[in-house]
């Protein structure tokens, strides 16, 4: 059963909003840090925000003191690891107030975003509400990789990444909103995930009987990676994570992350046997190429086949980006953690 609402995020008598801690992890953000905290400050609701800085290479962490000294709402603290869940929890034990709102360095909210989001916070009693990772891009490649990012094929159907998920509960979502008592009690972030702690927090908040809560009305701009180098970076690390909360956690595994390390493997095959068929083994051994041709085939269709207004140079790098994210992640899934990670990975879960 759904804990009920904490009273300092219940609506009070006289309509006064309930103020919030918007909390940030940034590192190496210098392109992207000053526009994201520029959307934060423009919401019309009272709040302090808590940037919890890593170990930079660029002028992020001179950028984050300057915008400190411009406004007082704002609080630079120190994390020293520079990891997510780290900083995370920095920044909320830093906060003060009983509503937590998990903002990106490289995201931006929607005019009202917050109003709306506690708004739902006391409606529903949940104890995290968000909505949909509105991916853009500014070139031709990070606008292929936000049609990807939201078009089931790219990444499986997750609810916020769909505007047409309709509002409800949820197993996860982008960012959130959060009640403080409901993250204290199931311990904050797990500091051993390096990726992939949100859904483990999700996870255990509805495991302690809460509720997680998906609205489409809830709008966070996300900007995409700009290279193929970058992308398969990214997708690689997250398939990595990914493995290591379905081995936590088995009830968590699902076609939809199954389906990325098990396509990996039958192009890997496919292809070993096609190419040994071509040159020293028996000639069925070639329609081993099957495989791999066949999801080529099936992830330019799809590009081509795709119902939505997209530019033609947009178009056009869709199967690429979309074989990269596929593999990368499923690559990433196969080999898994490295063992001094998969160390660290093992301490038992907070909370």
């Amino acid at each position: 059963m759904t804990s009920p609402v904490h009273d300092a995020a219940s609506p009070s008598p006289d309509h006064v909003k309930p103020p919030v801690s918007v909390v940030i992890p940034v590192l190496n953000e210098e392109r992207h840090l000053a526009a994201s905290v520029a959307g934060v400050l423009a919401q019309d609701h009272p709040m302090e925000v808590i940037l919890a800085v890593g170990p930079s290479t660029d002028r992020t962490e001179a950028i984050a003191q300057e915008l400190a000294a411009q406004d007082p709402r704002i609080t630079v603290v120190p994390n020293p690891s520079g990891t997510t869940p780290e900083a995370l929890n920095l920044a909320i034990a830093a906060s003060q107030h009983d509503i937590i709102v998990r903002v990106d360095a490289h995201g931006e909210l929607a005019p009202g975003y917050i109003d709306k989001a506690v708004e739902i916070l006391q409606r529903t009693g949940a104890a995290n509400v968000g909505g949909l990772m509105a991916a853009r891009g500014t070139t031709p490649f990070e606008e292929a990789v936000a049609v990807a990012y939201t078009s089931r094929i790219g990444l499986g159907g997750g609810s916020f990444h769909l505007a047409d998920s309709p509002e409800g509960p949820a197993e996860t979502v982008f960012l959130g909103v959060f009640r403080r008592d409901a993250l204290r009690a199931v311990g904050g972030y797990d500091p051993s995930l390096l990726r992939a702690q949100d859904w483990d927090l999700n996870y255990r908040l509805r495991k302690a009987g809460e509720t997680v809560w998906f609205s489409p009305e809830l709008e966070v701009t996300y900007r995409p990676r700009s290279t193929v180098k970058a992308l398969a970076k990214q997708f690689f690390k997250t398939g990595q994570w990914r493995r290591e909360v379905m081995r936590r956690n088995p009830d968590t595994a699902s076609p939809r992350y199954l389906a990325p390390p098990a396509a990996v493997l039958a192009i890997a095959a496919g292809s070993l046997c096609g190419l040994t068929g071509a040159f020293v083994g028996p000639r069925w051994m070639r329609w081993g190429l099957v495989a791999p041709a066949g999801y080529l085939a099936g992830v330019t269709a799809a590009s081509v086949g795709m119902r939505r207004e997209i530019e033609p140079q947009v178009r056009a790098r869709l199967p690429l980006v979309l074989t990269v994210m596929h593999l990368a992640w499923g690559a990433g899934a196969i080999v898994g953690l490295p063992a001094d990670q998969r160390e660290r990975a093992a301490e038992p879960p907070v909370g």
